[in-house]
């Protein structure tokens, strides 16, 4: 198979250097047994639609949508999944075979999957606080509600865009004073704080009976949500290493049919990063 036959992929983004996106979804490809081309494509900020659009017209089948895209990417496509409509974000554009673009939202998927998965905590008849109210979090409620939780909650450092997005899912919103004062079997961070190595303004208490502390950013060390968690008494605490593999896995079968196996990839991620600490 020459260069010029390869299925083609990329992920848009700004900043898009950092993203591990390639290697992973190559990795899936050895294991198909196939040959693709995955790409990192930088967009400028008020360039998405346009950039996009160029890289359908020269053969792209598929894309990944990260920061800060995936608010214009549900503008972008030509219909949308019942997921990504209740998000109002997606993250996976499938191009059809007629050329319409399909969004859909593998975030929350791969989040879910990670938790049950490698964590071992089943999500059913618990209480689950999230952090944030961007468009990570409106990615990940949905599959979230779907475990039939006991109770969710969102909690933002602006209240009002908590309540914003709770009252589309008809859930509980907080301030992060508030929510300080509760406690939560399951504690999620879906906001950025961890990629400036800080953590959100939640008091140690909010932790005390908290079975795991999850923070969707990941990197070579233990993130400062992590450590706050384990400060405070959570039992278990994670980065979002293996949800970032979790919901590229669910993007690539939606583009090529084939579920790849995460486990062999998330180590191969983990020992890269460890390496570079």
């Amino acid at each position: 198979m020459n260069m010029q036959t390869k299925p083609r992929y990329a992920v848009f983004g700004h900043p898009i250097a950092h993203s591990r996106s390639p290697e992973i979804h190559l990795a899936f490809a050895l294991q198909e047994q196939v040959h693709i081309s995955y790409d990192k494509i930088l967009l400028p900020i008020e360039g998405f639609s346009q950039g996009v659009a160029a890289e359908i017209q020269a053969g792209l089948q598929g894309a990944n949508v990260t920061v800060p895209f995936k608010l214009d990417a549900c503008e972008f496509a030509d219909e949308l999944s019942v997921r990504a409509q209740l998000a109002g974000a997606v993250n996976t554009l499938v191009v059809r075979d007629d050329g319409s673009v399909y969004g859909d939202n593998s975030d929350g998927l791969g989040l879910m999957n990670d938790i049950e998965k490698q964590y071992g905590v089943s999500l059913q008849d618990l209480s689950v606080l999230v952090v944030g109210a961007g468009g990570a979090v409106r990615g990940i409620l949905q599959p979230l509600l779907e475990r039939n939780p006991k109770a969710v909650s969102v909690a933002n450092r602006t209240v009002s865009k908590a309540q914003e997005l709770a009252h589309i899912l008809d859930i509980e919103a907080l301030s992060l004073q508030d929510a300080s004062l509760r406690q939560f079997d399951i504690i999620i961070n879906g906001t950025s704080s961890g990629l400036s190595d800080q953590a959100p303004d939640l008091a140690l208490a909010a932790f005390e009976q908290c079975q795991l502390a999850y923070d969707m950013v990941y990197g070579a060390k233990p993130t400062a949500f992590m450590d706050l968690a384990r400060q405070g008494g959570a039992k278990q605490a994670a980065d979002g290493l293996g949800m970032l593999v979790g919901q590229a896995a669910v993007s690539y079968q939606w583009w090529r049919g084939f579920q790849p196996q995460t486990e062999s990839v998330l180590q191969s991620l983990r020992a890269s990063l460890c390496s570079k600490a």
